[in-house]
């Protein structure tokens, strides 16, 4: 009876699942606690025990948020909500990433790269708070007992060329820059020539140079010191995959006599790795954070789903997109003095390490896109596509060697390659941070407080994102960058 007794009593305290007996208290308090009381068991029982189910690798049954993601985008959500709670430990947030080893994440297959060379005041907004960001890392990320954070931020400026056709609209741009306080001049061909020696000018009018906060940086580095930093304030990380929402329904009028449905999610299902096994999670807010699969997530939402025209029929058009990335050896190339070039025809390269390395490629054209449904490279389109630009803009690529090159995703808004952020205003606990189309990375601290502050207070606060919200898909309003890369 002893033994029948303990086994049910501990069987229950299994179910429960509170990870401690704290909110927010870490997964090692709760597997600390559960050794004990193991041993305490074995203490008094003879022979030996086996729990009846091992539950420490489920997420647990109850948190206040939920984030789908658990890339540098949905981590950055994390950073903050725990950064700006009132209360230590008042809310309790759950990061699920189905792939814990990131292998297919934009992250750490990204060029790494930031700028403040944007269009939109919004966008580089985001790009000056992410700078400061980065290069006051462990004031923001330090975790005691480790090692300081080393981001090899390389401050090497952005350098965009511009044809004649281009160069009203980059004069233009500088001037918006420069009022939102990026350091950024503009060069003559002839001023091109004589700081970057190993440029070929031809076709270029103008270019912009970044002075200050723009190179680039290893993003493994950042993904890895927001992981260990969230755990630190008591995140918990779960690997899984999102499969369903289950969500309470109330239907409306709205301003127009137009019937509307609006949807609150209740409970979020995880789906354990390499198991049929679920987990249902109870949850006030979800923050959808899944990059090239935001798409889909949405969908399990219902969001998109009802008629064509309609706001419940509006979908959120972010899909994955197949992007190269070539690196490539050349002694003759242009050195050290190397910033990240993006030329007029969207080829862009970038220096790699101090060896005469160099990294690059180019974005495909609509007719080009490849099939994303894999991560293999297309070294022709290398040969056909980016070399011809690369040794026509630097005389001395004409000899240079591929040595590998890699694919990755971008979180491609098909609308207007902008970023989604903010609440969906049917489903009105799910929050969006994706679509960035690849400057997500370089944008994801200010995006992360972004989102953070419209969860907590209601409202933007740091930046005003209002034309980042879903809502401009149903309307029609499209945020037009021009500088997307």
């Amino acid at each position: 009876m002893l033994r029948r007794a303990l086994q049910l009593r501990l069987c229950r305290c299994l179910l429960a699942r509170r990870l401690g007996s704290r909110r927010g208290a870490s997964t090692l308090a709760w597997d600390g606690k559960l050794s004990e009381i193991k041993k305490k068991i074995q203490s008094v029982l003879p022979g030996t025990w086996e729990p009846l189910y091992e539950t420490s690798h489920l997420p647990p049954e109850q948190v206040d948020v939920v984030i789908v993601g658990g890339g540098v985008l949905g981590l950055s959500v994390a950073y903050w909500l725990k950064k700006l709670e009132k209360q230590r430990g008042a809310i309790r947030v759950l990061v699920v990433e189905r792939d814990h080893t990131y292998s297919q994440a934009s992250t750490g297959l990204s060029v790494g790269g930031i700028r403040q060379q944007f269009s939109l005041p919004e966008n580089i907004q985001l790009s000056l708070f992410s700078a400061n960001f980065l290069r006051n890392i462990n004031e923001y990320l330090a975790v005691v007992d480790d090692p300081p954070l080393d981001l090899q931020f390389n401050p090497s400026g952005y350098l965009l060329l511009a044809s004649e056709k281009g160069a009203a609209i980059m004069e233009s741009n500088v001037k918006v820059q420069r009022q939102e306080g990026a350091k950024v001049c503009l060069m003559s061909p002839e001023q091109l020539r004589n700081k970057f020696p190993w440029i070929n000018t031809e076709g270029v009018a103008l270019a912009s140079y970044g002075m200050e906060n723009e190179g680039w940086f290893d993003p493994w580095c950042l993904l890895q010191g927001l992981r260990r930093k969230v755990q630190s304030m008591g995140v918990l990380l779960c690997q899984g995959e999102v499969t369903r929402f289950i969500a309470s329904s109330s239907c409306m009028e709205n301003t127009d006599g137009e019937k509307v449905t609006l949807k609150r999610i209740h409970e979020t299902h995880v789906k354990m790795a390499h198991s049929l096994e679920y987990q249902p999670v109870e949850c006030a807010i979800v923050i959808n954070a899944a990059g090239a699969w935001s798409g889909q997530i949405a969908e399990l939402a219902g969001i998109g789903k009802g008629p064509p025209g309609t706001l419940q029929g509006t979908k959120l058009p972010v899909e994955p997109r197949k992007r190269y990335v070539y690196l490539w050896h050349c002694p003759q190339g242009p050195g050290l003095e190397t910033p990240l070039v993006a030329d007029t025809n969207g080829t862009y390269f970038r220096r790699e390490g101090l060896g005469n390395n160099y990294v690059g490629g180019r974005s495909p054209s609509e007719e080009e896109e490849p099939d994303p449904g894999n991560l293999e490279v297309d070294y022709d389109f290398f040969q056909e596509k980016v070399w011809p630009h690369l040794a026509q803009r630097v005389p001395a690529f004409e000899t240079l060697k591929v040595r590998s090159a890699w694919a990755g995703y971008y979180d491609y808004n098909t609308f207007d390659q902008n970023g989604v952020v903010g609440p969906h205003p049917l489903v009105a606990n799910m929050y969006f941070a994706t679509g960035f189309s690849g400057h997500g990375l370089q944008q994801a601290p200010a995006v992360g407080r972004a989102v953070a502050e419209m969860v907590l207070k209601g409202n933007f606060q740091t930046i005003n994102l209002t034309p980042f919200l879903f809502s401009r898909f149903y309307l029609g309003a499209k945020v037009q960058e021009s500088n997307i890369i």
